[in-house]
């Protein structure tokens, strides 16, 4: 094996670890977020935007974080609360928001059904 298959296996192992670590600091963060009894957290999806062009300055990928609450269909409140809990568990995480950022994601947004997504940053 030559140097340069040696540099090439050691960045793609760096970068695996460093995605594997990031997806699991994120899910124990999420985890801890809510009570079992007021919500789920039931994990994350990476979506890239096919709407801006790969040729564009901003990043065309951005995260889902998947929540499912307890309760049938929450008041506008409790939503909103919800929300901002979610959000703000996360932002205070500088080094989760830091490996987000490096990771190419510009925007976190939650879902509590298959129907809504609200942005956090």
């Amino acid at each position: 094996m030559n140097i340069q298959n040696l540099i090439c296996t050691a960045t793609v192992a760096t970068f695996c670890s460093a995605s594997a670590a990031q997806a699991e600091n994120l899910d124990i963060v999420m985890s801890q977020v809510f009570p079992q009894d007021q919500a789920t957290y039931i994990g994350f999806e990476s979506i890239e935007r096919e709407d801006i062009p790969a040729s564009a300055a901003i990043e065309r990928k951005y995260l889902i974080v998947d929540f499912r609450l307890a309760a049938p269909q929450p008041a506008s409140e409790h939503l909103q609360a919800s929300v901002h809990k979610v959000c703000t568990a996360l932002l205070r995480d500088r080094e989760l928001v830091r490996s987000l950022s490096d990771s190419g994601y510009d925007m976190v947004s939650v879902a509590f059904d298959r129907r809504s997504q609200f942005d956090c940053l």
